[in-house]
């Protein structure tokens, strides 16, 4: 089992980057270096490339939106070459407020997209002259749309690597399927081990039915908060959480378009997640935030003495995780971190 970590900024990015350095020192396997509406995500992963020597650098994620599928290819092949191939290119479909409220596209077609953009960037690496007839994307694009000037080419640097590993976080059934089958691997938020064969099992297994015989097993990353603490200090760590569950569950888009509430009812709080999105589209977060249910909030991390982190670490091994994804909570995050590094091997 790896264990990676998401990149915190709330100190800046160059101090965040100084840690991964002790990070890598004490076990860390990957770094996940997220993009929403602040800085791109590919320019501090090339950052990191420069001042880091093992860890995987993980963007977590690039939307499909916002770049054409060859440009998403040729980003992380550069990071790739820069890091000695430690690159991994997380995809996601993010949501329609970012996509058609920051970057003023249509928010169509996640699944399609999905599909064609892992196909070409695949070709892109194998260096093939790029042509493709998708639903989404044509290349080259066709005379009638353009000028007509368009030809097949081929990338003119090599790639370290001909499969940079490509991760999807995917929710709903029909892209948990679609990652199953093509994806290296999979991301999936807010993951409650015990549930997750009951929500996800089918999916996984139709996806997995479909998957090439040269893709390996597919990965699977999901964790949460660690902290090694009393019950007490165990339930502020948990409750920390509260305030981002909410955002998600109760304001990640509108009634009947929000992926995460969606999660929520599929894990059996049906009542629980309708109060949440009532509550926050309301403006009432902080009521939104105290109505996330206590034990879906335990389900969602490790924290409590030595003996239960690792049942709880063992809990997301026998779901079916192969990385863990932490959040060290505490004085000494380097110093848990190789802890669980300890335990996880």
């Amino acid at each position: 089992m790896k264990i990676s970590m998401q990149l915190q900024y709330a100190g800046g990015f160059k101090e965040s980057a100084a840690r991964v350095v002790d990070l890598e020192k004490a076990g860390l396997d990957m770094v996940w270096v997220a993009e929403a509406y602040g800085f791109d995500a590919p320019s501090l992963m090339g950052y990191l490339a420069a001042q880091t020597e093992t860890v995987e650098i993980a963007a977590g994620i690039l939307p499909i939106y916002t770049r054409t599928p060859t440009l998403l290819a040729m980003t992380a092949a550069g990071i790739d070459a820069l890091s000695d191939g430690r690159c991994v290119l997380g995809l996601g479909a993010s949501g329609p407020q970012v996509i058609e409220g920051f970057h003023g596209l249509p928010y169509d077609k996640p699944l399609t997209r999905t599909r064609e953009i892992i196909e070409i960037c695949r070709s892109v690496w194998k260096r093939e002259r790029v042509s493709y007839e998708g639903k989404v994307y044509t290349l080259p694009l066709p005379a009638e749309q353009g000028t007509g000037l368009g030809k097949p080419l081929k990338m003119i640097t090599h790639p370290v690597r001909e499969q940079i590993p490509i991760y999807v976080a995917s929710l709903g059934p029909k892209n948990v399927e679609l990652t199953a089958e093509l994806a290296d691997g999979w991301l999936p938020i807010f993951y409650h081990p015990e549930k997750a064969a009951d929500v996800w099992g089918d999916d996984l297994a139709a996806g997995a039915a479909k998957r090439p015989d040269d893709l390996a097993p597919l990965e699977v990353v999901a964790g949460g908060a660690v902290a090694i603490c009393g019950p007490d200090e165990a339930q502020a760590v948990r409750d920390f959480a509260r305030p981002m569950v909410a955002l998600y569950v109760g304001g990640m888009g509108a009634k009947g378009r929000n992926f995460y509430n969606d999660l929520v009812r599929r894990y059996g709080y049906e009542a629980e997640a309708e109060r949440i999105q009532d509550l926050y589209l309301d403006g009432k977060k902080d009521e939104a935030a105290a109505a996330i249910p206590d034990a879906l909030l335990d389900a969602l991390s490790l924290c409590g003495d030595e003996g239960y982190v690792r049942e709880r670490i063992q809990a997301f091994r026998d779901s079916g995780v192969t990385n863990l994804n932490i959040n060290p909570v505490g004085p000494d995050p380097v110093g848990l971190t190789a802890k669980i590094k300890e335990w996880v091997s």
